[in-house]
């Protein structure tokens, strides 16, 4: 739906920027017409904090992936028990990248690989309810011979990067135990179980 005007099906009719540090965050109050023809006025929350891309590489002579694992606040709030470091995919956002050079980055930074041949999987809106952020799903093939850093991601932003290299079996055993609670992740393992890297 792209119509404008009194007959738009939304009409933002007031933007309240509440946050604007790492990422923003804006109150919206909308006109929204319902497919029954009504209309009403809704608040809604969204969060901007730009798109993202992801990648799993993996090895299929060795059959095994590389994760990593990071400490995260929301998780570490969220949990009973304090755990906030969370078995992840390969991530980032693109910061002005087009998808595939800003994984590539975030190869390097967080696994220490310089990849070569890499492909796109999927674009999946991972919380669309409150978040705009839209990821960028890659997949690629990765040899040892691949590694030309250790990895572990730049200190000077934050980043704390435990590099992992379970088979793609022992990562779908820690989905199946929780001990992998990651959707990007999750989506990931299962492409290349099902697919394979195509």
């Amino acid at each position: 739906m792209t119509e404008t005007g009194d007959d738009a099906p939304v009409r933002i009719l007031e933007a309240k920027v509440l946050a604007d540090d790492w990422a923003k965050l804006t109150k919206y109050t909308i006109d929204y017409r319902r497919r029954d023809g009504g209309h009403e006025t809704q608040i809604r929350q969204v969060y901007d904090r730009g798109n993202g891309a992801c990648l799993l590489p993996y090895d299929p002579e060795r059959g095994t992936v590389l994760l990593v694992r990071q400490f995260r606040m929301p998780v570490w709030m969220n949990s009973k028990g304090g755990q906030g470091w969370l078995v992840e995919a390969c991530a980032g956002l693109l910061d002005d990248l087009e998808p595939e050079a800003a994984i590539r980055r975030e190869a390097e930074e967080e696994l220490g690989y310089r990849l070569g041949d890499i492909r796109r999987v999927h674009d999946i809106y991972m919380s669309p309810g409150s978040v705009s952020e839209r990821l960028a799903f890659f997949t690629a093939r990765y040899a040892p011979a691949d590694r030309v850093f250790a990895g572990g991601g730049k200190p000077e932003e934050g980043e704390d990067i435990e590099v992992l290299e379970p088979t793609l079996d022992q990562a779908l055993g820690m989905v199946r135990s929780g001990e992998i609670a990651d959707a990007k992740t999750v989506i990931l393992l299962w492409h290349v179980k099902l697919y394979g890297l195509g």
